[in-house]
């Protein structure tokens, strides 16, 4: 279709896209179920249904249906059945339901729903979950009192009120049996290969500061005895049984490394033991960084590996590009890429033949695709978004190498709108973290943006992930030094080659990009609009009411604030904030616990007194990443302020939404 004919992408397309979220392989390998999210628009609600697709013809039947979440499906050993979550009753409920037709059993009626799993014992006879204990939802009107070191965490609130125990079930149906019994946050369950005990992430340990640090917990299920496989050695955030049932194999990093450090694929016998890293030599880590704006996709509590055991098919990050990789699991050190290119590869299940992934891309926000275990062979499952995207104008992109401040070779890309000419007004949008990255992902406000006739300039500043530990470690206790002129750098460049308006630019980001936004008008007055959302502004005040604010920020600034006050100080965007001359709306999330209100009260308060054009904008019942996995009405209100921000002062135009 002609570029005259496709209309620009708006605020109101994000919630015309569909997503896969989730998908997983039959045992046979002949057959995948996947969860598909969509956006109901007469309700404006978002449900997800399970469907099944025929791995060599391609065809896909829908499995559930209604206005439900209906997620994370499950096959059953002998890919007969498939348990799945629902949330057809209001709470999450655990179901199963025979794969070639009939009606789904409820095996669950708990207060407060299921949180995680399922996860099917070998013998198909029972099925492992997680959920709250609690039976009665704690009233709110009432005091409240707390021992916990870190009490509320982002996205949860109340520990107390969230905390999962580990519980099983009968698949024919039958009374809950309830595995352990702490105050501890369980999630993951996965039974071992003899079916005698089940393995699970544990954290939120009440007496530390660290909260989300997961440790491979063991629970004996003839004794209900635990064992704690990991908690001396370091945090999982990943862990699969090896095949023989004596080793398991899992993601993480051992305690003590610099945050932003690489997180490396181990092998730990299940007796106890010291890990065995497999991926020593691999300079860059295991996980994908890329910071999504789609909600949650890729959503897997395994690690896929061959059928003996030999092999595990690990998703690495490398630059901008998420990677599948295989990992020897035995003898030598041995790694290498299997699917990869400018693209988001996000692994969901591998067998004797084949790999399953979603890929997301600058131009596609995610579909599915199958190819042979050595990835050749690649096969598109699905074109979800195709009949959507092809009534689109795309921008075009351009792909940035520039050196930094100090000589060291940055990434970056700038998306242009096909119409127009340049030079454009141009936004500088940041990442959080700011130990994640920009690339090859669809990112919805870029696109949205750049319908709007902008240039969106996306830089991989100094603490990104995916270039080596010394790049994405490079801020410890200097906060707003090289990540700063990094950006600026990346400014610089785009100006240079002709494509970006130097007196027409904006800047925004969340969470750490709020940070760098927020500091950078504290800096410079090149920038006609700033929009900080959920930012870190004083590190001192953060470090007592964030949910990470102790352990996160001691070992950012190197020590506590009555330690090194100047370095809290030198790195605060709040000590800089009097001298800010740009329009600034601060967007807040009234439920964030990991950057709190307080700290965007604090940076409007300063640029109020100092006579600083400032606006913020509140937004109730939304955690932290609400702009971009939240409920529907504060995606609605980010994508209409920012814009609306934009081009009031990037732009120079009247019309005044956001106050």
């Amino acid at each position: 279709m002609p570029n005259a004919q496709l209309a620009p992408i708006t605020p109101s397309d994000l919630f015309k896209f569909k997503y896969i979220l989730s998908a997983t392989l039959s045992p046979s390998g002949k057959q995948i179920a996947y969860v598909v999210s969509h956006i109901d628009a007469y309700s404006d609600k978002e449900f997800s249904t399970i469907w099944l697709m025929d791995v060599e013809s391609g065809k896909a039947r829908q499995f559930t249906s209604g206005t439900a979440v209906d997620a994370a499906p499950k096959w059953s050993p002998d890919g007969k059945h498939i348990a799945f979550m629902s949330t057809r009753n209001e709470k999450p409920q655990l179901f199963v339901m025979p794969v070639d037709g009939g009606e789904a059993l409820q095996l669950t009626k708990l207060k407060q729903g299921v949180g995680s799993g399922p996860s099917w014992s070998p013998d198909g006879e029972h099925i492992a979950f997680t959920a709250v204990p609690i039976e009665e939802a704690r009233d709110f009107s009432k005091p409240y009192r707390v021992d916990r070191a870190v009490y509320r965490f982002n996205g949860m609130e109340y520990l107390d009120d969230v905390v999962q125990s580990l519980y099983i079930v009968p698949t024919a149906g039958g009374d809950v049996r309830r595995v352990t019994n702490d105050r501890l946050l369980s999630v993951s369950p996965q039974w071992s290969p003899d079916g005698k005990k089940l393995m699970y992430l544990a954290s939120m340990f009440p007496e530390k500061m660290e909260t989300f640090h997961p440790v491979i917990h063991l629970v004996n299920l003839i004794d209900n005895q635990i064992q704690d496989l990991t908690g001396k050695w370091g945090v999982v955030y990943e862990a699969t049984w090896l095949p023989d049932g004596n080793s398991i194999t899992f993601v993480g990093q051992p305690w003590g490394l610099t945050i932003g450090s690489k997180s490396d694929l181990w092998v730990v016998p299940a007796s106890g033991g010291n890990p065995e890293c497999r991926t020593t030599n691999l300079k860059v880590g295991i996980g994908g960084g890329l910071e999504p704006d789609m909600p949650a996709f890729g959503i897997t509590d395994t690690i896929p590996m061959s059928a003996d055991g030999g092999t595990a098919y690990v998703g690495v990050q490398v630059g901008g590009t998420v990677q599948i990789y295989s990992v020897a699991l035995s003898g030598d050190e041995s790694f290498a890429c299997v699917a990869g290119g400018d693209r988001t590869c996000m692994l969901m299940g591998a067998n004797a033949t084949h790999l399953l992934y979603i890929v997301s891309t600058m131009s596609n926000p995610t579909d599915l695709f199958v190819a042979d275990i050595n990835g050749a062979n690649e096969r598109q499952l699905t074109h979800l978004n195709e009949e959507l995207l092809s009534q689109r104008l795309q921008s075009r992109v351009e792909h940035l190498l520039f050196p930094g401040s100090d000589g060291v070779q940055v990434e970056g890309w700038l998306n242009m709108p096909t119409t127009g000419q340049a030079p454009y007004p141009a936004i500088l949008l940041i990442h959080g973290g700011p130990h994640g990255a920009f690339g090859h992902m669809y990112h919805f406000d870029t696109e949205m943006l750049v319908g709007a006739g902008y240039a969106v300039l996306r830089v991989n500043h100094r603490a990104s992930t995916g270039y080596g530990d010394e790049f994405s470690t490079a801020i410890k206790a200097d906060w707003g030094n090289l990540d700063y002129k990094d950006l600026m750098a990346g400014v610089d460049y785009a100006i240079s080659k002709g494509w970006v308006d130097a007196n027409r630019m904006g800047v925004t980001g969340l969470s750490g990009g709020g940070n760098l936004s927020c500091w950078i008008v504290g800096q410079t007055n090149r920038f006609k609009a700033a929009l900080p959302q959920n930012p870190v502004t004083n590190w001192v005040s953060f470090y007592g009411v964030s949910d990470i604010g102790v352990w996160f920020a001691t070992e950012q600034m190197g020590g506590h604030p009555w330690e090194v006050p100047e370095v809290y100080a030198k790195c605060s965007p709040i000590t800089y904030a009097h001298n800010c001359k740009t329009p600034t709306l601060l967007m807040q999330s009234e439920h964030d616990w990991r950057c709190p209100p307080e700290q965007s009260e604090q940076f409007y308060t300063v640029l109020k007194v100092n006579g600083c054009i400032v606006e913020m904008v509140r937004v109730p019942d939304a955690a932290h990443a609400a702009a971009i996995n939240g409920a529907l009405p504060a995606r609605h209100i980010h994508n209409e302020v920012l814009l609306d921000w934009m081009n009031r002062y990037v732009l120079g135009k009247d019309d005044k939404k956001s106050a």
